[in-house]
């Protein structure tokens, strides 16, 4: 494979001059411009899943297929533009859409609400004009619905009755005949919701249509779009009400105890049943699998020590346990499941925290690519931890400065013991910084950095965006229930970091001189 560099930034953070308070789509398209003339080959979001209701964290989702309405764009889109646009919106309406737009984050609340009635309004053109009429724009939402049958029939059905019809009440307290599946009960909760039903199915399909459109473009300018696929959906999701057989219900997912949690983590999510899968042939994660692949060209698999042994807390408060039991079968189970997430793009693996030499054993075996964090990359058990040089990680691997859970490559120099910092700068790579008195993080310190993850033996390196830039934002703090967490947004428009050509010549050529830029001694792109 070529040396590649990319950039990590959440979809919702993108902030253009007519947004609509959060990132959209069509957003991909200039971002990925800007991201091709810097040099980097790859946009890397964290997942566009429909997140679970009262929930902003993308990893809690009510669908594992569906792509979140609150990402397409109402500008530009045809029943919206022919409803009327911005002006057939309310006065209310018009001047909640510029105060979300000037926004410094993201105001889900707000921005869900005012974009579900903009595209009511915009459903309600599209029945008159094109579905009762039976168009050739009607014909193609029919042939969209017919090639995604496997999770969009189950999920408009899902969310017509869980949003609409019930107020938005957890599918575990639906009358029993829904919450059970009973067929009648479904034929006739899909006659009577047929509308509804037909305004989600279409809303995914203007999803999709954007999406598409957006990959195109930023594949013609060089850039390849990645994804996240999040390790489980919400037990409140269609995917769960659908597929009852594949979770348990009676456990709860986490991760076991580390040096930051004594008692492990209880995530409160359903628990796979492996054997189960395994039977069928795993017809879900085989589903899953070719969605990934139909958005995205990489994804980053997330938890994937999960994928070989599930920790799970059964709700009788018995002892916490391993699924499946021993090295054997979890081995088995981790290779098997990644095999399907690889068979259409590629794929890389979170493997943080906590994770048994074995499983680090296999990645390597499969050809994985694992993760190089700067700050986590040190000898352990040698005396006074030093760093392991960037330049030694190995070339299957994914270099990066830190992820969307971790404070900021500012925040982290400025905030490390002198311990830390002593054996940091002793990395051949930064000898220019030890020549310095104690600095605070300013843009040589920054660009010192930047060189030293650039220069990694690691084939594939993803920079969080505002590790590019100096920035001490953050996307989120794990183990904290905050309004801050996953609400950030650019501190400037796409326009004004397009006019940034010092930033962008400054990344490119730290591409250039690292072999990472593509049609360099990279070579090209695969």
């Amino acid at each position: 494979m070529p040396r590649q560099a990319g950039v990590l930034l959440p979809l919702f953070s993108l902030r253009s001059a007519r947004d609509w308070g959060v990132g959209e789509i069509p957003d991909l398209v200039p971002f990925g411009r800007w991201c091709a003339g810097a040099g980097f080959s790859i946009v890397q979001v964290l997942p566009v899943n429909e997140a679970s209701r009262g929930q902003h964290s993308p990893y809690a989702a009510l669908s594992a297929f569906a792509i979140d309405p609150v990402y397409l764009a109402l500008g530009g889109l045809e029943d919206f533009e022919a409803a009327g646009g911005e002006e057939a919106l309310s006065s209310e309406d018009r001047e909640r859409l510029a105060r979300v737009r000037a926004a410094p984050s993201v105001r889900w609340n707000e921005v869900r609400a005012l974009k579900r009635r903009a595209l009511e309004l915009a459903f309600a053109r599209f029945e008159r004009d094109e579905w009762s009429r039976g168009t050739a724009r009607a014909r193609a939402l029919e042939a969209f619905a017919r090639a995604e049958a496997a999770w969009l029939d189950d999920y408009a059905l899902f969310v017509a009755i869980h949003d609409d019809a019930l107020g938005g009440r957890a599918w575990m307290d639906w009358p029993e005949q829904l919450r059970e599946r009973a067929p009648e009960a479904l034929a006739e909760a899909r006659a009577r919701h047929s509308r509804t039903i037909l305004f989600y199915t279409w809303l995914q399909w203007q999803l999709e249509e954007q999406w598409h459109a957006a990959r195109r473009a930023a594949n013609e300018a060089g850039v390849e779009l990645a994804g996240d696929l999040p390790f489980m959906v919400a037990t409140d999701s269609a995917d769960v009400w659908a597929r009852r057989g594949d979770f348990r219900l009676d456990a709860r997912v986490g991760v076991p105890p580390d040096a930051f949690s004594a008692t492990g983590q209880d995530w409160g999510l359903p628990v796979y049943r492996w054997d189960a899968m395994e039977r069928e042939g795993y017809p879900w994660l085989r589903e899953r699998a070719r969605r990934m692949a139909d958005l995205y060209g990489l994804y980053r698999v997330d938890h994937v020590v999960g994928l070989y042994r599930t920790y799970f807390f059964p709700n009788d408060g018995s002892p916490p346990a391993f699924v499946p039991e021993g090295e054997e079968a979890q081995t088995k189970n981790g290779e098997r499941v990644l095999g399907l997430f690889s068979a259409g793009a590629r794929v890389t693996a979170e493997d943080l925290g906590t994770v048994p030499d074995f499983v680090r054993e296999s990645l390597r075996r499969i050809e994985v690519p694992g993760y190089c964090v700067l700050r986590w990359e040190r000898h352990w058990h040698v005396p006074d931890q030093p760093f392991r040089d960037p330049r030694t990680w190995p070339a299957l691997s994914v270099a990066t400065t830190g992820t969307h859970d971790t404070d900021s490559l500012a925040d982290w120099w400025d905030g490390m013991p002198d311990d830390e910092r002593a054996a940091l700068l002793a990395l051949p790579g930064l000898a220019g910084l030890r020549a310095r008195e104690k600095a605070f993080y300013d843009d040589a310190v920054r660009d010192a950095l930047l060189e030293l993850v650039y220069a990694a033996g690691s084939e594939l390196l993803l920079l969080p965006f505002q590790d590019a830039f100096g920035l001490r934002d953050r996307v989120n703090v794990p183990g904290t229930v905050t309004a801050e967490n996953w609400t950030y947004r650019m501190p400037r428009h796409l326009g004004a970091l397009a006019a940034d050509l010092g930033a962008r010549d400054r990344l490119r050529d730290l591409a250039a001189r690292s072999g990472r830029l593509v049609g360099s001694t990279g070579g090209e792109r695969g």
